[in-house]
């Protein structure tokens, strides 16, 4: 059985959401090798213990009540672009989601939920270029300066601060956000 294909996280092992595993799903039962080490909300707790293809078809959800984004997190609480129920219900009930270091948001952009590239600080936003760049200082509100010169030099992709790149499906540009412990 192929790995299921994300239109909203395209790669969720390089993001490292899902890591090769051998433990059994417990929505499934199967151990297919791989299973999801993102957030998972639900009454219960199911840390590391549900596969790909469960997220992907729905039935972690429906069978256990679980979702993996924030619906209300799902364009920013508000704050980008209105998105269609049905693209939130895809992304919080079918996505992999992301851990971060507070409460995680899905970058919207031309009426659709964006795709997560991944957890990146300032070697990699240099590396994606000044799009990415100027997306991640326009999530903080601070101008070209001292400020943001610190700021910037602090990123970190395994750290803190660190920032969340994302990728517009519609028209490709660079999106996202900035957080910190």
């Amino acid at each position: 059985m192929s790995f299921p294909i994300f239109k909203y996280h395209p790669d969720p092992l390089e993001t490292g959401s899902v890591i090769q595993s051998e433990a059994e799903c417990i929505c499934c039962g199967q151990a297919r090798g791989y299973i999801y080490t993102g957030p998972a909300y639900a009454v219960e707790d199911y840390e590391e213990c549900l596969c790909p293809w469960c997220i992907s078809d729905g039935s972690a959800h429906e069978k256990l009540e679980v979702s993996f984004t924030d619906e209300s997190g799902i364009g920013g609480y508000g704050d980008w672009d209105d998105v269609p129920d049905e693209v939130v219900e895809e992304v919080a009930f079918r996505t992999p989601g992301f851990s971060g270091w507070q409460q995680e948001q899905w970058w919207t952009h031309c009426g659709d939920a964006a795709q997560f590239i991944g957890r990146v600080g300032q070697k990699e936003l240099t590396a994606f270029g000044p799009q990415a760049i100027v997306a991640i200082q326009d999530s903080t509100g601070l101008s070209d300066g001292p400020e943001w010169d610190r700021f910037f030099s602090a990123l970190d992709k395994d750290g803190s601060p660190t920032a969340y790149l994302f990728r517009c499906t519609k028209c490709g540009e660079l999106g996202g956000y900035q957080d910190c412990d």
